[in-house]
């Protein structure tokens, strides 16, 4: 019964959906319970729900709604003992609203009582000492709607400065799990005005992201489906319109349909982020599974990439770090910070590097292809199977078919023996 220990590095292989908005009250015996309820509220899957801590137990939750209505969820630790858990359990009942649910916290280690609450329809038991992350999985399977469902992975991909080739980046690690894992993915370009998920895949989808914020939460699962273009059998794209006829300013929350929906039908989901600080694209960011950040060996990059890991290590203290891409490496005649001082100065470990080259950049981009459609012998392929492979977790790359070199020649004697 008791939690397994969950750290930054197994939270994202949880993939916990997003607890939607709702009222939490807790009733804690012990301040150390209290601590982990606490740092459960500030990660970033409990951002939209407003939860407030109580200490005293089960006997101050039922002096607390005697007279009052019950929030969407109760959370009550026990003391102790048993029947007076269970009895108070069945007094709290008869105050508790309709839809109110009841997670309870206890120092059981006790399968039977675990069976016994869940037939008087507790949501769900936790033994004590409670994890801050295992909390927030026990919340979101009682309310998200995503429950029973298979989630999808959000991937965040964007540049510590303009013209970092993070889009570049984006679009090659979803054509890579598209094609070498042979799994489903989405790409949605963010870039409104200047997006060049388009020209980069060489397509001209009908259409755009603007369809998706005209629908705003009118969105469904069929609506989605008309917007998603299909760029091969394992990827499709939601494109962005790269017009300038319009100012693109969208609310902070204008998204959050859309990725709720890719979340339920997609097993990964990879954001092409433009490089701007705004409330919808901070929003974006820190609520993803995976962030890479690509950045270039300057000064200017190293300022920016170490103010988006502050942010991202203050709001996301259960999640692991971002992924750090060095891009652009060894440009001709242009001064550069040594990769292994750029990492001592941010303060965390590089996943990749890639070497600067322009031809095989530049052709990938004028002829609408991948970097490995492009040249399949670059080095740097291996590099982008890297970064891949970073955010995929445990899967592994699908091996290709083995090519039958007999069969012409078993094909070529049966047309002989009929002759």
């Amino acid at each position: 019964m008791r939690e397994p220990k969950v750290t930054a590095a197994t939270s994202a292989d949880m993939q916990i959906a997003p607890v939607p908005r709702i009222s939490i009250q807790a009733f804690c015996e012990t301040q150390a319970t209290a601590s982990a309820i606490n740092r459960a509220a500030m990660d970033r899957r409990m951002s939209k729900t407003h939860l407030k801590v109580n200490m005293g137990g089960a006997g101050a939750a039922m002096e607390a709604y005697r007279n009052s209505p019950t929030p969407n969820l109760i959370v009550l630790e026990g003391n102790g003992d048993k029947s007076l858990l269970l009895s108070q359990l069945d007094e709290l009942s008869e105050f508790c609203d309709p839809g109110t649910k009841v997670i309870i916290i206890g120092p059981f280690n006790d399968i039977e009582l675990y069976r016994e609450l869940v037939s008087l329809g507790v949501s769900d038991y936790m033994h004590a000492p409670v994890d801050a992350i295992a909390f927030v999985a026990s919340v979101s399977s009682a309310f998200a709607a995503t429950k029973g469902k298979s989630l999808g992975k959000v991937i965040a991909v964007l540049g510590a400065k303009g013209g970092v080739g993070a889009s570049t980046i984006a679009h090659n690690v979803a054509w890579g799990i598209a094609s070498q894992y042979a799994s489903p993915a989405v790409l949605v370009d963010f870039d409104q005005a200047f997006g060049t998920s388009g020209l980069n895949f060489n397509q001209d989808p009908p259409m755009t992201l603007t369809d998706v914020l005209s629908l705003g939460e009118r969105l469904d699962a069929a609506g989605l489906d008309k917007i998603l273009f299909k760029c091969s059998e394992m990827l499709s794209l939601i494109a962005a319109p790269a017009v300038l006829d319009r100012t693109y300013d969208p609310d902070e929350t204008a998204f959050d349909p859309l990725l709720e929906l890719l979340r339920e039908s997609t097993p990964n989901i990879v954001l092409d982020l433009p490089h701007v600080w705004t409330g919808w694209l901070k929003s974006l960011v820190l609520g993803a599974d995976e962030i890479i950040l690509v950045t270039a060996p300057d000064l200017a990059n190293l300022r920016n990439c170490k103010n988006i890991l502050d942010i991202v290590r203050a709001a996301r203290p259960n999640d692991a770090l971002p992924k750090i891409i060095i891009n652009m490496v060894g440009a001709p005649k242009r001064p550069e910070i040594d990769t292994k001082d750029f990492v001592n100065a941010i303060g965390i470990e590089h996943t990749a590097t890639i070497v600067y080259d322009a031809k095989l950049f530049g052709t990938s981009a004028n002829n609408g292809q991948m970097l490995a459609e492009t040249d399949p012998s670059s080095k740097i392929n291996e590099t982008i199977s890297v970064i891949v492979k970073s955010v995929m977790s445990k899967a592994e790359p699908v091996k290709p078919e083995k090519k039958k070199l007999l069969a012409p020649l078993s094909a070529f004697f049966a047309r002989a023996k009929g002759s």
